[in-house]
């Protein structure tokens, strides 16, 4: 089997040695879950329950009060009483509505799940209501609603869905614990997405470290029923191959136009986690209430590839289910070493697009300084996205945005490739995540400045007419 990659990118030291082959072990039923209210990209969520009241794990708890179409609702995932609903802090550092719900051990077995859907006999606009009744969002991590994804413009033909298995950052194993543990519920959300979509190849992507799982995929493909052709994409084991615009190179040859999303390509990814998700809610009609994850690092004495419910805090793990060094621990990472986001406190709320928590030694991070640049090209040598970090750089400094994105600033997928090889230290996607964010607060000012504007002047013919 031919080994397909994209061009630039890093080789970077895996790291996963530690947790590789593990299965998941589900962890210890929680005490208590803090519950993010917003857990998606997309229009913010409102609480649908009070304190006070007592929820079933799988019962709705938040959704958007006139649901639009980029929305996704969340879900109790224990039984128990609502607590309290306050502002917490989550692992984007920033303090966000959450349900908190006490367990209750004597109802622990009670659900409120959905009834099963035959994908056979539903139409697609069932298909699509019960993937976003079930909360489901990437799962690799940018968290956008999969129902809109599974859905594009009637303009936007699609031939490919491709299954994003390829895990590329350090530490990192859930993904391959779950093709492990659930190739058939891979195989069988897989089968859904291209009976919604209307496609019939698929391509699992997967990096050449997990070669031998292909005959486990094979098998699984043959047993269950799809509409067409399940190919085994092999690619390089290279940073960021799990990106999805360059999983799609790599597996197809074609490339995301700047600005674009992959639907411009002819393509749909989704994270093999995600495709799981959706094979229970048909067959289990249970929504995304629980999350697998790695978690390890140096100062980690028990690396492993965990299951829990969503909204338990790392803190809340037991010592001897989760053993944490604390006499060596220097940073606590939401996510892979190179696009996670660190926290500044183990109680932190497991997430929907959770992948892992990586708990760092001094020796495995850096607090050195930066220096200035010396202008090497080492970042736009290695950016997998053929960008100029520099000049992105530059024009933040300058406080240029317009400049920024002529550089390339929104095509940016954050991989932090540039970060890793730059000879000063610069925190360059740090600053670019941070340029990103101005930006939209300039867009979303600009718009209030507009509506306001339009307001005003649709209120000044009639206030004229009124003095006549």
């Amino acid at each position: 089997m031919a080994v397909k990659t994209f061009k630039r990118g890093l080789l970077l030291p895996t790291r996963k040695h530690a947790t590789e082959g593990k299965p998941a072990e589900t962890a210890p039923a929680p005490k208590e879950v803090v519950i993010p209210v917003n857990q998606h990209f997309g229009a913010p969520n409102k609480p649908v329950v009070e304190a006070g009241d007592r929820v079933k794990r799988g019962q709705k708890i938040a959704d958007a009060l006139n649901p639009g179409p980029v929305t996704a609702p969340v879900h109790a995932s224990i039984t128990g009483v609502v607590k309290k609903i306050d502002l917490r802090t989550q692992s984007n550092n920033s303090d966000g509505l959450c349900v908190i719900i006490e367990a209750d051990p004597e109802g622990a077995d009670e659900t409120d799940f959905m009834p099963p859907l035959d994908i056979e006999t539903c139409t697609k606009e069932d298909a699509l209501a019960r993937i976003r009744e079930a909360g489901i969002i990437g799962m690799g991590g940018a968290g956008f609603p999969t129902h809109i994804k599974l859905n594009p413009p009637s303009d936007k033909p699609i031939d490919v869905i491709i299954a994003d298995g390829a895990e590329c950052e350090p530490y990192l194993t859930t993904d391959e614990a779950l093709i492990i543990e659930k190739t058939q519920a891979l195989i069988q959300g897989l089968s859904i997405v291209m009976k919604i979509t209307g496609v019939n190849r698929a391509i699992i992507g997967m990096e050449d470290n997990k070669a031998r799982l292909i005959p486990q995929l094979k098998k699984a493909a043959k047993a269950v029923p799809h509409p067409g052709t399940i190919e085994i994409g092999l690619c390089k084991t290279r940073y960021p191959q799990g990106g999805e615009k360059l999983l799609i190179t790599a597996l197809t040859g074609r490339e995301v136009p700047s600005g674009r999303l992959p639907m411009d390509a002819g393509c749909i990814v989704c994270n093999v986690g995600t495709l799981a998700a959706i094979a229970e809610a048909f067959t289990l009609g249970k929504p995304l209430i629980e999350r697998g994850l790695t978690v390890s690092g140096g100062a980690c004495l028990t690396p492993k590839n965990i299951k829990a419910p969503i909204g338990t805090l790392v803190s809340d793990l037991p010592g001897e289910f989760i053993s944490i060094d604390y006499g060596r621990l220097r940073k606590i990472l939401f996510g892979g070493p190179m696009m996670g986001t660190a926290v500044p406190t183990t109680a932190i709320p497991i997430q929907k697009n959770t992948s892992g928590v990586i708990l760092m030694t001094e020796e495995e991070t850096y607090t050195w300084p930066e220096g200035p640049c010396i202008r090497c090209g080492r970042c736009i040598r290695n950016c997998s996205c053929k960008l100029s970090p520099v000049l992105m750089n530059n024009a933040l400094e300058a406080g240029d945005l317009d400049e920024a994105v002529w550089a390339g600033l929104m095509d940016c997928i954050e991989c932090g490739a540039c970060t890793y090889v730059c000879p000063a230290r610069i925190r360059l996607v740090q600053r670019f995540r941070v340029g990103k964010a101005r930006l939209r607060t300039r867009q979303t000012a600009e718009m209030a400045r507009k509506k306001a504007a339009e307001a005003a002047a649709a209120a000044q013919p009639a206030a004229v007419t009124g003095n006549k």
